[in-house]
C-alpha cells in the first residue's frame, strides 16, 4: 500500500490539504492539471485517481469514458448523479468526511488487488479468470469455465500441451478415455475468436500438442 500512487485533478487546494493530512502520509501524491495526461498515466502505471469535479471541469466527465482504474469522484451530489460509474470507481458527495474519504480509499485498493490477482496476460490477450472473459484492446469476449481453464493451461505452459495433458487437468478424463472433447472445444473457440477479434491462428498445433 506505501508504493501507492494517487493522483489528483481538479483542485490544487485539496491537494495542499492531503498533504498535511497524516494518515495519507504513506501514499505517494501526485497533482495533475492536464486532464488527458493523468488519465493516460493512471491506466499505464495504474494510479488511483481523485478527480475534483467543479463548474470549470465537469464536461470533461461528460465527453469522457469513465476507465477501469480505481478513481474516487468528488462533487456536489447534483453532479454526480448525472454520471455513470463502474465497479473501480468510488463517488463522494461535497462535503465529506475525512474518515469517509479514507474508507473509500482503502475499499478500491481491495478491489483493485481483487482485479490485479484475477488478470492473466496470454500473449496479446488478457483472460479475466474472475470474470470469465478473453479481452484484446478495446473488445471482449464472454468465455465458459471449460473455455477459461483451458486458456489458463496455456499460460502456464511454454511449451504445446497435449490432448491428454488437457482432458486430465481440464476434464478430470483419464488418458485411455476415447473423447472428441478437446477438438470440439478448440473448434468452438476457434470459432468465437476469430468472429470476435479476426485472430485466424488463435490455438495452433503441431506433432508436439496446442499452443498459442
Amino acid at each position: 500500500m506505501s508504493n501507492l500512487t494517487i493522483s489528483i485533478f481538479g483542485n490544487k487546494i485539496f491537494l495542499e490539504i492531503i498533504n498535511e493530512i497524516k494518515v495519507f502520509s504513506k501514499f505517494n501524491i501526485k497533482y495533475y492539471e492536464d486532464f488527458d495526461l493523468c488519465i493516460k498515466e493512471a491506466e499505464a502505471k495504474n494510479f488511483l485517481v481523485i478527480f475534483l469535479i467543479n463548474e470549470k471541469n465537469k464536461n470533461f466527465f461528460t465527453k469522457n469514458k469513465i476507465k477501469n482504474f480505481p478513481s474516487i469522484f468528488i462533487a456536489e451530489s447534483q453532479v454526480l448523479k448525472n454520471l455513470s460509474f463502474n465497479e473501480y470507481n468510488e463517488k463522494l458527495s461535497m462535503p465529506f468526511f475525512i474518515k469517509d474519504f479514507e474508507k473509500k480509499i482503502i475499499s478500491l485498493i481491495a478491489k483493485n488487488e481483487f482485479k490485479k490477482n484475477s488478470l492473466i496476460k496470454l500473449q496479446d490477450y488478457t483472460i479475466d479468470k474472475n470474470e470469465r472473459k478473453i479481452k484484446k484492446n478495446d473488445l471482449e469476449l464472454q468465455l465458459s469455465e471449460k473455455e477459461t481453464d483451458f486458456l489458463i493451461l496455456f499460460s502456464k505452459n511454454k511449451d504445446p500441451i497435449t490432448k491428454n495433458f488437457v482432458l486430465k487437468n481440464v476434464w478430470n478424463y483419464s488418458i485411455e478415455s476415447e473423447t472428441h472433447t478437446v477438438e470440439t472445444h478448440i473448434h468452438r473457440l476457434r470459432k468465437k475468436i476469430l468472429e470476435k477479434f479476426g485472430d485466424k491462428d488463435f490455438i495452433k498445433n503441431n506433432n508436439k500438442g496446442y499452443y498459442i
